[in-house]
């Protein structure tokens, strides 16, 4: 691994070679995250179709860590990327140090927080009695190990900004091997471990957090990142970590929306039932998968333009953002064509239920219509997010997953009464109004950008 070296191959090498570089392995690695949930959802629905539909309410929730390891890892990926462009490496250092200080305050907030508020949200959506219980156990396991996964979010961050898509891709691969055979361990019982269910799902994922925490940690040492540092460089610089909030909370609130507007779809569905909640939450799990190729774009973008920003190598910066449109643009289209096909053979690897199948067999068909605007979207919010640019995502987060949302599928549920369908195009409608929004906004960023030094707004 190239580490904190101060000749940067990211700034130097074909842009081409580099996406592949970095997009292939943090696809994999992604691709085994989703596999990881898909495994989850498999065995929920082994247990019961309470188990299943607990696993998919809790998704809004779980947000909550995701969004908050993603959004500060994705500022701290952007700042220490910027520094190495720089060619400042005691400034990378810093920025590495200080995201792992702050990731460990962040994670105490979590679990606080998320004990506190998830029942009444739940109880919002319509669970009850056994159903309660079950989501209440499986989240609250979650949120007691949210340390660990803020962890490996900062660690991963570290990495990735030097160009080390392959640590996390191992970890995720390993990650999905354990999750396999700790799944059925821990829900059934055996060798001195009692029958957990559905709290055995969470106590395995927490467990495999800690394993990862404890990896990555050791190929973030090897980078040199602590060579001339004490504990003491542990202790917040309220400077670089207001620098980190800054440029990371747009990502977590962008993120959280995501959370959030799930939340608000999931109300809206549920008043079709239990079935219908269940086929959104396992449908979402196929389109995890079609979707894993754009998060590997996503990290390559990231990551080569922050670099590249630093440097003040703009036109790399738009030869970046152009290709993966493109290498997007064709595996989104193979994608969503499988998915079109086979979507009800997909649906069927985890329920037997024919109204779960076909429920999501439907919306599965109309999302793989949507799969191109995800690319056009997670693409060019990644370039403003690394010319430090972060505002945006906060403003079209907010917009596509909660404002839009409410009003649409309010007027198309309690309004027009339409079917559940309407509710698939409303999604369909809205994330490619804001694909095209996004991409016009990013071009113009970066025309004003290359004109001359602009302030972030």
């Amino acid at each position: 691994m190239e580490g904190m070296n101060p000749e940067n191959y990211l700034t130097v090498q074909p842009i081409p070679k580099l996406i592949r570089k970095l997009a292939v392995p943090a696809c994999i690695g992604y691709f085994f995250h989703t596999m990881y949930n898909v495994v989850d959802t498999f065995f929920g629905g082994l247990i019961s179709t309470e188990a299943l539909a607990s696993l998919s309410l809790s998704l809004p929730v779980y947000f909550i860590i995701l969004a908050m390891g993603t959004g500060i890892s994705t500022g701290a990926t952007a700042l220490i990327g910027n520094a190495l462009g720089e060619g400042d490496r005691e400034k990378a250092q810093l920025f590495s140090i200080q995201g792992v200080t702050f990731g460990v305050f962040i994670a105490v907030l979590i679990t606080i927080a998320g004990i506190w508020i998830s029942p009444p949200l739940f109880i919002f959506l319509g669970a009850s009695g056994e159903y309660l219980e079950m989501v209440s156990i499986y989240m609250n396991t979650i949120f007691l190990g949210s340390f660990f996964f803020m962890l490996v979010y900062m660690f991963n961050a570290i990495l990735t900004s030097q160009g080390d898509t392959r640590s996390f891709r191992n970890f995720l691969i390993g990650g999905f091997i354990l999750n396999i055979l700790l799944d059925p361990w821990f829900i059934y019982g055996g060798l001195g471990i009692p029958p957990m269910e559905i709290m055995g799902i969470a106590l395995a994922t927490v467990l495999i957090q800690v394993i990862g925490a404890v990896y990555l940690g050791m190929r973030v040492y090897g980078t040199g990142v602590l060579d001339g540092k004490t504990m003491g460089a542990f202790l917040p610089r309220w400077g670089m970590v207001k620098e980190i909030a800054r440029q990371g909370f747009p990502a977590t609130v962008s993120i959280l929306s995501v959370g959030i507007g799930m939340y608000v779809i999931t109300y809206f569905i549920s008043q079709f039932g239990k079935e219908a909640v269940a086929a959104y939450g396992t449908a979402m799990r196929v389109e995890q998968i079609a979707l894993a190729p754009t998060i590997g774009l996503n990290v390559a973008t990231l990551t080569l333009v922050a670099q590249n920003n630093g440097a003040r190598l703009f036109q790399r910066i738009r030869e970046t953002i152009n290709k993966v449109l493109f290498y997007g643009a064709v595996l989104m289209v193979l994608g969503g064509a499988g998915v079109i096909i086979f979507a009800p053979y997909l649906m069927g690897i985890f329920t037997e239920d024919s109204g779960v199948i076909g429920i999501g067999t439907t919306y599965l068909r109309i999302d793989a219509l949507v799969f191109y605007a995800y690319v056009v979207l997670f693409a060019n919010v990644a370039v403003l997010q690394g010319v430090k640019r972060p505002m945006y995502a906060i403003w079209i987060g907010l917009s596509r997953q909660i404002v839009a949302p409410i009003i649409v599928f309010y007027v198309l549920v309690f309004v027009l009464e339409v079917r559940l369908t309407s509710i698939w195009w409303g999604i369909f409608a809205i994330t490619w109004c804001a694909a095209v929004i996004t991409i016009l906004y990013t071009r113009s960023v970066l025309g004003k950008i290359m004109e001359g030094p602009q302030s972030e707004s």
